[in-house]
């Protein structure tokens, strides 16, 4: 019974894409040159209120949550939707309302103890 939960355990999982970290670090740089390089077609296309500089910015930040992810499975995985998301933006496939979404003021929670909310005047 244990002998097969050890064999189960050391059981080693296929690569999506990459087999390594680095080839799966360099598909990440190219889906980033691709989206950098369709930056300012979709500014245009979707006629959105922001500048080109603007999305670069948030394309980085974008980039940027996942760069302590070790995992070659799941940088794979990140930069399939990635590309599916480029796919889907380049091709017209979304509306206006999509790409906005990706520059929506962060949310804060309601203070809930008498100190927070005298604080910030709300009753």
């Amino acid at each position: 019974m244990s002998s097969q939960a050890a064999r189960t355990a050391v059981r080693e999982v296929r690569p999506l894409l990459s087999l390594d970290r680095e080839e799966a670090r360099r598909r990440a740089r190219n889906l980033y040159r691709a989206w950098y390089k369709q930056l300012p077609h979709v500014v245009r296309q979707y006629d959105i209120p922001k500048s080109v500089e603007q999305c670069k910015a948030k394309l980085r930040e974008e980039f940027m949550k996942h760069k302590d992810c070790e995992d070659v499975r799941v940088i794979d995985m990140l930069v399939i939707k990635g590309q599916m998301e480029l796919k889907e933006t380049v091709n017209i496939w979304k509306q206006k309302g999509h790409i906005m979404n990706y520059f929506k003021e962060t949310w804060e929670p309601k203070p809930t103890d008498f100190l927070s909310k005298f604080l910030q005047g709300t009753p």
